[in-house]
Protein backbone atom coordinates (compact mmCIF):
# COMPACT_ATOMS: atom_id res chain seq x y z
CA UNK A 1 0.00 0.00 0.00
CA UNK A 2 1.32 3.60 -0.86
CA UNK A 3 1.51 5.78 1.88
CA UNK A 4 -0.47 9.29 1.02
CA UNK A 5 2.15 12.35 1.74
CA UNK A 6 1.37 14.76 3.97
CA UNK A 7 0.94 17.64 1.20
CA UNK A 8 -1.47 15.00 -0.94
CA UNK A 9 -5.12 16.36 -0.44
CA UNK A 10 -6.66 14.78 -3.68
CA UNK A 11 -9.86 13.10 -2.46
CA UNK A 12 -10.03 14.75 1.06
CA UNK A 13 -12.03 17.30 2.25
CA UNK A 14 -10.42 20.65 2.33
CA UNK A 15 -12.93 23.20 2.72
CA UNK A 16 -13.85 25.77 -0.18
CA UNK A 17 -11.50 27.45 -2.37
CA UNK A 18 -11.84 31.12 -2.62
CA UNK A 19 -11.68 31.92 -6.45
CA UNK A 20 -11.22 35.28 -5.98
CA UNK A 21 -8.39 37.55 -7.56
CA UNK A 22 -5.78 38.95 -5.66
CA UNK A 23 -3.31 41.38 -5.93
CA UNK A 24 0.51 39.93 -5.51
CA UNK A 25 2.78 41.18 -3.48
CA UNK A 26 5.98 42.34 -5.17
CA UNK A 27 7.96 39.65 -3.93
CA UNK A 28 5.32 36.94 -5.35
CA UNK A 29 5.85 38.14 -8.22
CA UNK A 30 9.71 38.25 -8.34
CA UNK A 31 9.77 34.74 -6.98
CA UNK A 32 7.62 33.97 -9.52
CA UNK A 33 9.64 35.42 -11.98
CA UNK A 34 13.10 33.39 -9.93
CA UNK A 35 11.68 30.41 -10.64
CA UNK A 36 10.79 31.06 -14.58
CA UNK A 37 13.82 32.01 -15.19
CA UNK A 38 16.17 29.39 -13.17
CA UNK A 39 13.75 26.84 -14.61
CA UNK A 40 14.27 28.08 -18.04
CA UNK A 41 14.99 25.43 -20.65
CA UNK A 42 16.95 28.10 -23.37
CA UNK A 43 19.08 28.89 -20.45
CA UNK A 44 20.45 26.09 -18.68
CA UNK A 45 18.13 25.34 -16.64
CA UNK A 46 19.87 25.69 -13.17
CA UNK A 47 16.90 23.78 -11.73
CA UNK A 48 13.91 21.73 -13.42
CA UNK A 49 9.93 22.45 -12.63
CA UNK A 50 9.94 18.70 -10.50
CA UNK A 51 13.00 19.56 -8.54
CA UNK A 52 10.66 22.82 -7.50
CA UNK A 53 8.00 20.25 -6.78
CA UNK A 54 10.10 17.71 -4.72
CA UNK A 55 11.29 20.43 -2.48
CA UNK A 56 7.56 21.10 -2.09
CA UNK A 57 6.81 17.99 -1.01
CA UNK A 58 9.30 17.44 1.12
CA UNK A 59 8.19 20.03 3.65
CA UNK A 60 7.26 18.21 7.15
CA UNK A 61 3.59 19.10 8.57
CA UNK A 62 4.84 22.20 10.05
CA UNK A 63 6.64 24.15 7.85
CA UNK A 64 4.30 22.96 4.74
CA UNK A 65 1.11 24.53 7.18
CA UNK A 66 2.82 27.88 7.83
CA UNK A 67 4.67 29.14 4.55
CA UNK A 68 2.26 30.67 2.05
CA UNK A 69 2.13 29.33 -1.19
CA UNK A 70 5.32 31.56 -2.64
CA UNK A 71 6.59 31.13 0.80
CA UNK A 72 6.28 27.38 -0.01
CA UNK A 73 8.30 27.97 -3.77
CA UNK A 74 11.30 30.74 -2.43
CA UNK A 75 12.50 27.84 0.51
CA UNK A 76 12.11 25.34 -2.23
CA UNK A 77 14.49 27.02 -5.04
CA UNK A 78 16.79 27.94 -1.94
CA UNK A 79 17.11 24.83 -0.98
CA UNK A 80 17.61 22.84 -4.54
CA UNK A 81 20.50 25.94 -5.05
CA UNK A 82 21.86 24.66 -2.01
CA UNK A 83 21.46 21.09 -2.81
CA UNK A 84 23.48 22.03 -5.92
CA UNK A 85 26.15 24.37 -4.67
CA UNK A 86 24.85 27.24 -6.26
CA UNK A 87 24.80 28.95 -3.08
CA UNK A 88 25.62 28.25 0.15
CA UNK A 89 23.59 28.45 3.98
CA UNK A 90 26.16 30.74 5.10
CA UNK A 91 25.69 33.20 1.74
CA UNK A 92 22.34 32.71 1.59
CA UNK A 93 22.12 33.77 6.26
CA UNK A 94 24.00 36.68 5.43
CA UNK A 95 22.04 37.97 2.66
CA UNK A 96 18.94 37.11 4.90
CA UNK A 97 20.29 39.08 7.45
CA UNK A 98 21.23 42.59 5.45
CA UNK A 99 17.75 42.04 4.03
CA UNK A 100 16.18 42.17 7.47
CA UNK A 101 18.17 45.16 8.29
CA UNK A 102 17.42 47.29 5.37
CA UNK A 103 13.54 46.50 6.29
CA UNK A 104 13.73 46.55 9.74
CA UNK A 105 11.63 49.27 11.59
CA UNK A 106 13.69 52.57 12.62
CA UNK A 107 13.96 52.20 16.37
CA UNK A 108 12.23 55.10 18.44
CA UNK A 109 14.67 57.78 19.75
CA UNK A 110 14.84 57.48 23.82
CA UNK A 111 13.43 60.65 25.60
Amino acid sequence: MIERRYHDMGGLDAGPVARTEHTFEPWENKTDAIVRLLSNPKSGPLMRIDELRRGIEDMGPGIYDELTYYERWIASVANVLIEKGVIHVDELGRKLEEVKARHAPASSPEH
